[in-house]
């Protein structure tokens, strides 16, 4: 049994255990949720992972539990709407909630670049010597995060993500003078802290997300994970979402940010609807 067969086999088994556990009456709503969010371009912690591009964001998650103990398993992909951008993403994620305040998230992100034969989902090569003389590193990186989500009196909420396996940035040391590759990934950390209001039916998060590591580029060491040269703040902004009424029977989420990176020193505004 390879990796992808045990993987997918420990998920099935994840789902038919949750749903014994926690049974779904009949009469309750069904446990899949399915949708598409179209945003004008995807930023993603201050990055802009979809070029000059609306981005288009679709997803399924399947959830089980009760109010103390709930679960989740789902996919969310992004998929620019230009030929000019390449670079895709499709992610899986797992993730259990206590009483709907922390959440414990484990994330396999993946991103293909479709013009690249060396981006094969089913590679998950991490040797790097193999990968020094010339095999194809894994497109995959794996996250490890926990949340806490807020409360109805105090809608403050805070992430802290890391990340644990896979095509990180890679730790530097120097050796005779000089900064070389070493075989050990930097498993780059990433916090960010929000505040949630809903002011006349209108929602306000405001948000600050850092980038905790600290990438050695004056003495040759790259770019971080996110693409920072030193530790700071590198997502800041506010999102504003209102649900317009299209009629009695539908409403239609609409979302507008406004996203700055203060390390790399860009600014985005974002407009977004969700079906």
């Amino acid at each position: 049994m390879n990796k992808v067969t045990r993987f997918l086999a420990i998920i099935m088994l994840f789902i038919i255990a949750g749903n014994n556990l926690f049974g779904q009456d009949e009469e309750k709503e069904s446990p899949f949720s399915i949708g598409v969010d179209l945003y004008s371009r995807y930023i993603w912690r201050g990055i802009n992972l979809g070029g000059s591009s609306p981005s288009i964001q679709p997803y399924v998650e399947i959830g089980f539990g009760t109010d103390d103990h709930a679960f989740a398993f789902g996919a969310w992909g992004a998929y620019s709407l230009s030929g000019a951008q390449t670079g895709q993403e499709a992610d899986l994620y797992l993730s259990y909630t206590v009483k709907e305040m922390f959440t414990l998230t484990v994330t396999d992100y993946f991103f293909p670049d479709e013009t690249l034969d060396s981006y094969k989902y089913f590679n998950y090569r991490t040797d790097w010597e193999e990968i020094d003389a010339g095999a194809d590193q894994t497109g995959h990186v794996i996250e490890a995060s926990l949340g806490f989500n807020g409360t109805e009196s105090f809608p403050v909420s805070v992430l802290f993500a890391m990340n644990v396996w896979g095509a990180d940035a890679r730790k530097y040391e120097e050796q005779g003078g000089a900064m070389v590759p070493v075989d050990k990934i930097v498993m780059s950390k990433y916090l960010e802290i929000g505040y949630s209001a809903d002011i006349r039916g209108t929602g306000m998060d405001v948000f600050a997300g850092f980038s905790l590591d600290n990438p050695g580029t004056d003495i040759g060491e790259p770019a971080g994970f996110y693409g920072q040269e030193s530790a700071g703040l590198i997502n800041l902004g506010l999102t504003v979402s209102h649900e317009l009424q299209i009629s009695d029977r539908f409403n239609l989420p609409v979302s507008g940010s406004l996203i700055t990176n203060p390390e790399a020193g860009n600014i985005f505004i974002i407009f977004g609807v969700s079906f």
